[in-house]
């Protein structure tokens, strides 16, 4: 990498070069990004049996919507990566938190008219916001400080997206659930024409919330005075951008399938949760108490991520990394071979060891990129587009028994092993932290 003159305070070899807490007033505000598009994202969960009611969908079209948000990562991915490079990471953040607050306002338009087409259509700006985001401030966490120390920052901060993903079900059963005939009957409730359009309204508050914080936390980062991330990692001229090349680097063309294939074990068990714990011979629950236990699932994923930021304070990210995809091996292996109990804690344990593969991997298919990482980071984010493919998950499930369909998860954290092990080095003499 790039070892030339950098300005003072620019981050030599990818990184920033404060080893102290130069970027920690930084690191805390992009962790309220993190945070906010956790929150965001899970709030569809709540939303889908939500908007089934109020349009009286089908399964087809209920899908459909989450098949829309996946479907913006694909879409905004690349075309983020070259408004990052055209206008800075700090602009970026800006106008990503802009189009995810007008996407939020049209949610309120959506609600008010009511329309199905038109949700989707909000909601895929708010996905091509977040994706925008994503594109900017996992790199930007990833470069700030030491490179030694990259990992561990984005797992620190990504922990926080976990504690958003927690507090999101909370916030959409009490403003969207809790305040509508269809989220507070029996299922199989028929509604009354009167009683959709009064429940498709119970969306305006929440949405209102939404739209006024994205707005002020667009106004306190516009305003806040970010450090640069330094020459190394600046994008290159034309001329010598003919000279690279992103795949000469192996960590991150088998980092881009490892984001692809983590997203489709991560979805496939937080999709199916509930429906599994809640056979006979697992753990006999109702749907909302299963619901209850899929908490856990996420807190697993939050602890999972503060202790993951301890440990590759000590330990190399790639080690730490190989560790947990056998432990998620293991636990998938019981959930599919075991029944009862010991089957629902198995799979509910695979949380704490997904915590950290996501930013983990990330990191690594980044090392080394240098005025190549607003690319790599867009194809990286791209990637997470597998999770529209945890459909093969319920094809599998349809076939052979949803438990047996864990099985893919478990072939999943076979590839992020291999890639812990062997994909993720950097054989193209790029510099290792």
């Amino acid at each position: 990498m790039d070892t030339g003159n950098r300005s003072a305070g620019a981050p030599p070899s990818g990184a920033g070069q404060e080893t102290g807490s130069g970027y920690t007033p930084a690191l805390l505000l992009l962790a309220t990004l993190f945070f906010m598009w956790g929150f965001i994202t899970v709030i569809n969960n709540t939303l889908l049996p939500h908007l089934r009611s109020v349009f009286d969908l089908t399964y087809t079209q209920t899908t459909l919507i989450e098949s829309v948000w996946f479907i913006a990562y694909f879409v905004a991915s690349i075309p983020s990566a070259r408004l990052i490079a055209r206008i800075g990471y700090q602009r970026s953040l800006v106008i990503g938190l802009l189009v995810m607050a007008v996407g939020a306002l049209g949610m309120m338009l959506a609600a008010s008219l009511p329309s199905y087409g038109v949700t989707l259509i909000m909601l895929f700006i708010i996905a091509s916001g977040i994706t925008l985001l994503q594109v900017a401030a996992n790199p930007y966490v990833a470069v700030i400080g030491p490179a030694s120390s990259a990992s561990s920052r984005l797992n620190l901060v990504q922990a926080m997206n976990s504690a958003g993903t927690m507090f999101a079900p909370l916030f959409g059963a009490y403003l969207i659930l809790g305040r509508t005939k269809g989220g507070t009957s029996q299922a199989g409730t028929v509604l009354s024409q009167a009683e959709r359009l009064a429940d498709a309204q119970s969306v305006i508050l929440p949405y209102g919330l939404v739209a006024l914080a994205l707005f002020a936390l667009a106004v306190i980062i516009a305003r806040f005075p970010l450090p640069a991330m330094g020459a190394s990692v600046a994008r290159a001229s034309l001329d010598e951008r003919k000279a690279l090349s992103l795949w000469k680097h192996r960590n991150l063309v088998w980092g881009v399938p490892a984001i692809f294939i983590y997203l489709i074990a991560e979805i496939g068990v937080a999709n199916l949760f509930v429906n599994f714990v809640s056979q006979p011979d697992i753990a006999n629950l109702t749907q909302e108490q299963a619901g209850r236990y899929l908490t856990l699932l996420w807190a697993g994923m939050m602890v999972g991520r503060f202790a993951g930021s301890g440990l590759m304070q000590r330990f190399a990210a790639e080690s730490v990394l190989a560790v947990f995809s056998v432990g998620a091996f293991a636990v998938m292996l019981v959930t599919v071979f075991t029944t009862g109990p010991a089957a629902m804690w198995a799979l509910i344990l695979v949380g704490l060891f997904h915590s950290i593969m996501f930013p983990t991997i990330f990191t690594l298919g980044i090392r080394g990129l240098g005025p190549l990482t607003e690319e790599g980071s867009g194809l990286l984010i791209m990637a997470i587009a597998g999770g529209a493919l945890v459909v093969v998950q319920g094809w599998i499930a349809d076939i052979y028994g949803l438990q047996a369909s864990f099985l893919l998860t478990a072939a999943c954290e076979l590839y992020i092993l291999f890639y812990a092990l062997w994909g993720c080095r950097c054989d193209d003499g790029a510099t290792r932290p």
